[in-house]
Order: C-alpha cells, then sequence, then structure tokens
C-alpha cells in the first residue's frame, strides 16, 4: 500500500470519528493512530526504545 493511499484511509478515519464522535473521539481516533504506527514500527524494526531517551551522559 502507498503511503498516498495509507494518507488517505488514516485521513477517512479521522474524519468520520470527527464527524460522528466529535472532536474528542477525533483526538482518540488521532492518539491510538500514533500509538500503533509506533508500535508498528517497532516491530517492523525501525525504531528503537532507545531512540525516544536520551542517555545523561550524551552532551
Amino acid at each position: 500500500m502507498s503511503a498516498a493511499t495509507t494518507g488517505l484511509l488514516a485521513g477517512m478515519a479521522l474524519g468520520f470519528a470527527a464527524f460522528f464522535g466529535g472532536f474528542w473521539a477525533f483526538l482518540l481516533v488521532a492518539f491510538l493512530g500514533l500509538v500503533g504506527l509506533i508500535l508498528g514500527r517497532m516491530l517492523q524494526g525501525d525504531l528503537e526504545l532507545s531512540d525516544f531517551t536520551r542517555s545523561r551522559n550524551r552532551q
């Protein structure tokens, strides 16, 4: 699936959530989509947990 198709589907899902559920449903769908994206990238090997944390020794 291309990036454009994925973006289209994500936009449609957010639009339906906003239309039928209101603002808070829109935020919930956007947040869960972001969590799913991060977990999917971690499982795929594109992201590591260390990418989100910073070592105290690094300057």
